[in-house]
């Protein structure tokens, strides 16, 4: 009996191969048809940035100032040996690293949250709400920074008369005076600004969780913070995924704050910020590209690394991790 149905399995190709072929087919025509709506947003994006991504990593590899461009000099790779050899290089890897990680990671919860409100609020009143939490990122980051830097500053802000209950703050407590202070407030500013655009990517995250799956984790017994973390959480990997890459990836390339509250003083320059400096403020092409281009790899193993942490089946549909 066993012989004749092994050989009619055989015969038939049916059982688990098959299974896995019929899955195979349907993830390639879903990438297929992902390639097809991706793919003209991805052809000019490529076409956009493709040229001044190969020219910095061109001029990177020159000795190459703006002020003398019949002196342009091939040294390979020195130029990022004497960026790696620089402890202001190190000291801007380390303030842009900090101000990704806290921004990012409060962001998260503070969207999270949000993105509960918005979801569990009476329906006459979402549309209201969902305006209201988008408001901030709205906002052009440039004019952001400035409000945030008048509110705070010594002479023209109005933060310091609030805050001086604290023991600390008082009426000439110069918040742009040290790092510390500093970078509180250009996180702050951040925080403010894109935990909106957090809130709004984790909503439609939770649209995708199955009402079916949370109450019968409720009737279960299950308290919310239970329902939370076992059923909602994991059900929505996917958005949480995408929230995390898109934030890090913009975070880390912070410019506009820093520059106009505290222009890099004190400890407070970014990457971003040292390769402005670099190629703008002293001319220095080659250098200010080799910054560019470690930027630019930071980022890309930023994504990677984000990838593979979350483990995310996209071709599934379910946004659960393999």
């Amino acid at each position: 009996m066993s012989t004749t149905v092994d050989s009619r399995t055989r015969a038939t190709g049916t059982g688990k191969p098959r299974q896995k072929a019929q899955l195979s087919d349907r993830a390639r025509s879903e990438r297929k048809l992902g390639w097809l709506l991706a793919g003209p947003a991805f052809v000019i994006m490529l076409l956009v940035t493709l040229y001044p991504i190969v020219q910095a990593l061109w001029d990177s590899l020159f000795s190459f100032r703006l002020t003398a461009p019949g002196d342009k000099e091939f040294v390979g790779l020195s130029n990022y040996a004497t960026v790696f050899s620089d402890i202001v290089f190190w000291r801007d890897l380390g303030v842009t690293v900090l101000i990704t990680v806290v921004t990012v990671v409060v962001e998260l919860v503070l969207g999270l949250a949000l993105a509960l409100v918005m979801h569990s609020a009476v329906k006459a009143t979402r549309g209201i709400l969902r305006t209201a939490i988008l408001v901030p990122y709205g906002i052009i980051t440039v004019v952001s920074a400035f409000a945030w830097f008048y509110a705070f500053d010594i002479t023209t802000g109005y933060v310091n008369n609030w805050l001086s209950w604290l023991p600390m703050i008082g009426p000439d407590f110069n918040w742009f005076g040290s790092a510390g202070p500093a970078l509180v407030v250009i996180m702050a500013s951040e925080i403010w600004k894109t935990t909106p655009f957090i809130s709004l990517l984790l909503l439609s995250g939770l649209a995708q969780v199955p009402g079916e799956l949370t109450e019968a984790a409720r009737v279960d017994g299950a308290s919310a913070w239970q329902r939370l973390v076992r059923v909602v959480l994991p059900n929505m990997k996917a958005a949480i995924m995408v929230a995390v890459v898109f934030r890090a990836l913009d975070a880390f390339r912070i410019f506009d704050n820093v520059f106009i509250m505290t222009q890099g003083q004190y400890g407070t320059e970014t990457l971003s910020l040292l390769a402005y400096r670099t190629s703008i403020g002293r001319l220095e092409i080659g250098l200010g590209s080799a910054i560019s281009v470690i930027l630019f790899a930071c980022v890309m193993l930023i994504a990677l690394v984000a990838i593979k942490i979350f483990k995310v089946d996209l071709t599934g549909g379910s946004g659960k991790g393999k």
